[in-house]
């Protein structure tokens, strides 16, 4: 059943939106945060596990040494304080999937906490948000429920459960409140974890990949009457992996819980699950603290990592991204919106690997944002997954600069390479595209045009210099458009006299 909604605007004009996110990574070590299964995705269910992974008795945890590297680069990076001493605790609660009964967590103890994170909207505006702590925890296991339409537990007759996943190191960054974003909080709340997931692609501890849920977000929504209100009742969104589904389920929330504030109803603190069309629909009810009974972990020694050894941690940091950016911007001598548009299109990485590889920054970005862009939209796949390379895309541009192609020509090499037809150079060769440079050539041509059109030859030499395009057309249609058009005109002019 729809629920009653209030016009999104309407809703930022009556209501103070207060917005945070917990937002999980799973890091990309060789082997699981507690034992030595193996930390590798898609392989067949219930084969990635020992008895750690699924607490059978007798079985005892070892830290991973490289998950806790991870957690305090993340730490870092976030401008968090990192502990000097911080432990495990066991969350405990039942769910299907969590064979133990309960998650080795952080409670009261993260290894990193008090950080900020700037992230730059489309607009340009930075906007600050705080974060609370980043700590250190296992991945549950994943049930799969069969029967159902999209593996959705609605119309399922039974679920299987997954423990490949379990054991799974992750890091949970959770914000403080985030206040002040008005209208503009579904926006903010995606800039925030794409902001994240560029960091932890920067860093090396993330694949980062959202559709495998490499990164997923809990997004929890509140309303109140005006920023020096009392806060409102929230709302957790469990689970949302992708920039559209947390800018949607921020608008929906708000629409939502304002329409049910306005007709005198009060909010309840629940967790809900986000749906494929935008919306939310009602979970579990929440108290005010959900009662894990968390105690400190007794098979985990409290970790107390070196002030040596966080510093090196913090000196081998690569660029961040939002530096990287404006470092890039400058080089390329790109505009903001230009900049802009790259970041929002993921051509980023790309356009860098393509300029590494020769080319040009504006050359790179006119090849990515253009042709490339639509041949991605057309296939409907991502820029990175067309089969091109950053290199090849490089040498396409520089036999463009040596005069070998025309930019026509060019674009008939570029489907020629998306086709699998080898690299630039075997599609000139394989086609025949390359530019007419034979000057002899050039002239019998222009020669042959000239005698074939005496009155625009005329007109050309009474002054009519634009008369000149339809020679040069009737050239680049006898050399099938791989002459030098430029050139062409050159020779015109020169045969006529002018």
């Amino acid at each position: 059943m729809s629920e009653k909604l209030m016009d999104y605007d309407e809703a930022v004009r009556r209501y103070d939106p207060v917005i945070g996110l917990e937002v999980h990574v799973e890091l990309g070590t060789a082997t699981k945060m507690f034992d030595a299964a193996p930390n590798v995705f898609g392989a067949q269910p219930n084969t990635m596990v020992t008895p750690t992974s699924v607490g059978l008795p007798g079985s005892l945890p070892v830290v991973n040494g490289k998950g806790v590297e991870y957690a305090i680069r993340i730490g870092l990076a976030l401008g968090c304080q990192i502990a000097e001493t911080c432990r495990f605790a066991r969350k405990n609660y039942f769910y299907p999937d969590l064979c133990k009964d309960f998650q080795t967590s952080q409670s009261d103890e993260p290894i990193a906490y008090d950080g900020a994170l700037p992230v730059e909207l489309e607009d340009g505006t930075v906007f600050t948000v705080p974060i609370e702590r980043a700590h250190m925890e296992e991945d549950a296991g994943k049930n799969v429920h069969v029967g159902g339409t999209d593996g959705r537990i609605e119309g399922a007759d039974h679920s299987l459960v997954d423990y490949n996943r379990a054991g799974v190191p992750l890091v949970e960054i959770v914000t403080r409140p985030i206040e002040g974003a008005g209208a503009r909080a579904p926006e903010v709340a995606a800039t925030y974890v794409r902001t994240l997931r560029d960091i932890f692609r920067a860093l090396g501890v993330s694949e980062a990949r959202m559709e495998r849920g490499n990164v997923r977000a809990d997004v929890n929504v509140s309303l109140r009457e005006g920023p020096d209100a009392p806060m409102g009742t929230r709302t957790e969104t469990k689970n949302v992996n992708t920039f559209r589904g947390i800018d949607a389920v921020v608008r929906y929330e708000i629409s939502r819980q304002a329409a049910i504030l306005a007709d005198g109803g009060t909010v309840q603190q629940e967790t809900r699950h986000g749906q494929a069309d935008g919306t939310t629909r009602a979970g579990r009810i929440k108290s005010d603290a959900d009662d894990y009974r968390y105690f400190p972990e007794p098979d985990l020694v409290p970790l107390a990592p070196s002030r040596e050894w966080v510093e090196q941690i913090r000196a081998s940091l690569p660029e961040m991204p939002a530096a990287k950016r404006r470092r890039l911007k400058a080089e390329w001598n790109l505009a903001d919106d230009e900049m802009r548009d790259v970041v929002n299109a993921g051509a980023l990485e790309l356009i860098e690997a393509t300029v590494l590889a020769g080319a040009t920054g504006q050359a790179a970005r006119k090849w990515w944002m253009g042709e490339l862009s639509r041949a991605a939209k057309e296939r409907e796949v991502a820029l990175e997954d067309l089969p091109i390379t950053p290199v090849q895309v490089a040498e396409l541009q520089a036999l463009v600069d040596s005069g070998r192609l025309t930019d026509k020509l060019a674009r008939q090499v570029l489907e020629g390479v998306l086709a699998g037809e080898g690299d630039p150079e075997a599609v000139v060769e394989g086609r025949g595209l390359e530019v007419v440079s034979d000057e002899g050539a050039l002239l019998a041509a222009v020669d042959e045009a000239l005698a074939a059109n005496p009155d625009v030859a005329e007109k050309i030499r009474g002054g009519k210099v634009k008369a000149a395009g339809a020679i040069v057309g009737a050239v680049m249609k006898a050399t099938k458009g791989q002459a030098d058009a430029r050139r062409v005109r050159e020779l015109v002019m020169e045969r006529v006299g002018v």
